[in-house]
């Protein structure tokens, strides 16, 4: 969702900003980086440890995820470039789309209903947040869960990520998986196509990267 479907990482970084604010301590961009898709357990163990106090991660927790869900609630729907037609072409073309996303439901239904009215449809048959299994992402669990929800093999699956958390997480899982790097780099890989940005592309053009 975040940096694959949605342009959100400015509104992360402000929540980032703020929670360590609260919590004395700073944040950088290169912080921002270095937590790139989450999950958000991670996120907090690490500002946890960059903190100026003492501080428990549910506190920790409830001041980040209250500060995004109010930007996410406010913010415009803005779309990555090529994302929104990206996903209406495979809607369009009746195949399941599966949004797996190492953010929390409240995340999601923040910006999922704008969504949908943005598009004018449902556009997913399944959604995976990062709350939904024991294990987020980089482990291979939300791919496999989607996959499993979504009835196919995830061989026959095509992830979409920005990040290497989720490149991984779709790797593992045995997915094929499209990169389009945004703010961290991702390292090349086998089963990894890579691409600029989803802008010109069509889901069929996608998956040909990988049968041609």
């Amino acid at each position: 969702m975040d940096g694959t479907l949605l342009d959100t990482e400015h509104l992360w970084l402000r929540a980032e900003i703020a929670t360590m604010e609260a919590i004395g301590g700073d944040w950088s961009v290169d912080d921002q980086r270095h937590c790139l898709g989450g999950p958000l357990e991670r996120v907090v163990a690490y500002m946890q440890a960059k903190a100026g106090r003492a501080v428990d991660a549910a506190e920790v927790q409830a001041l980040l995820l209250t500060s995004i869900v109010d930007l996410m609630r406010s913010a415009p729907v803005d779309w990555r470039p090529g994302a929104r037609d990206v996903l209406h072409d495979a809607v369009m073309l009746g195949l399941p789309v599966a949004l797996v996303t190492a953010s929390w439901r409240a995340l999601v239904e923040a910006v999922h209903d704008r969504v949908a009215a943005d598009l004018g449809y449902e556009p997913f048959t399944v959604i995976v947040g990062g709350d939904d299994v024991a294990q987020s992402k980089p482990h291979p669990e939300p791919y496999l869960a989607a996959a499993a929800a979504l009835g196919v093999e995830p061989v026959d699956c095509l992830a979409l990520e920005d990040s290497p958390t989720g490149v991984a997480s779709g790797l593992a899982a045995g997915c094929r998986v499209v990169a389009i790097p945004h703010i961290a780099p991702i390292e090349p890989a086998a089963g990894l196509a890579m691409v600029p940005t989803l802008s010109g592309w069509s889901i069929t053009d996608l998956w040909a990267l990988h049968v041609t």
